[in-house]
């Protein structure tokens, strides 16, 4: 991994959307796509992912997005995003983790635990992120992104999405990479520091998720001020 990439070489990058399906996988997709990169979506069934890839590229006019199963998807890119529910977090990630090795992990997983998911809940490992970067090992790099992103507007490439995103790693070239991967989504990355403050960044989605029901709106963020000049 390299701090500095031109704009034609990160495009030259395939993503793979791990749990791609969903809404908040697939919109990430979507907005990848239509900023040029090669995305793949993964799904335990790859005939849906193949079904959410067409309606992408539907969108998008083209075919620009690809489907098939999760370690497929997985071993055919360069940055793998983990998109799924908590319950499929641990299972999912040992299911691809020989494909992971070398790779940028982006773990976009939130430890919900319903019926109350307005209410914070530390798992076991006290972050997600944290229990992936325990399973995969030190040959993975992850990076901790997009909990705290609505997925009401992730589909509407028109709408400027209005949240910051908290990228948080050990790593602090594949924080990089991934920040500029936050950019090309339409959004704004923030140097969130080590992974360990994944357990702030990923408690603050239930927060959010109390705010949206308590004032009957649907795609409450955030916003960190004071860095006018510095956000890039």
């Amino acid at each position: 991994m390299t701090t500095e990439k031109s704009t034609s070489e990160l495009l030259l990058l395939s993503i793979a959307v791990v749990g791609g399906t969903g809404k908040e996988g697939s919109g990430l997709a979507l907005r990848w796509a239509h900023s040029g990169y090669r995305v793949i979506i993964g799904s335990r069934d790859a005939a849906k992912a193949e079904a959410t890839a067409e309606e992408l590229n539907a969108q998008l006019g083209g075919k620009y997005v690809l489907g098939t199963d999760n370690l497929s998807a997985a071993q055919q890119a360069d940055i793998v995003v983990l998109s799924v529910p908590y319950s499929a977090h641990k299972d999912t990630l040992n299911a691809i983790k020989s494909a992971l090795v070398g790779k940028i992990l982006i773990d976009v997983t939130v430890p919900l635990k319903p019926p109350s998911i307005r209410t914070v809940h530390l798992p076991e490992g006290h972050a997600a992120a944290l229990e992936a970067q325990k399973i995969l090992g030190d040959a993975t790099h992850v990076v901790a992104a997009f909990q705290n992103v609505s997925a009401v507007h992730l589909k509407d490439l028109d709408k400027k999405v209005e949240c910051d995103v908290l990228v948080c790693s050990d790593h602090a070239e594949a924080k990089a990479d991934v920040i500029r991967l936050v950019e090309a989504s339409g959004m704004v990355g923030i140097d969130a520091g080590p992974l360990a403050n994944a357990i702030a960044v990923e408690s603050l989605t239930p927060v959010l998720l109390y705010i949206n029901k308590h004032y009957g709106v649907k795609s409450s963020g955030i916003r960190i001020t004071g860095l006018d000049g510095h956000k890039s």
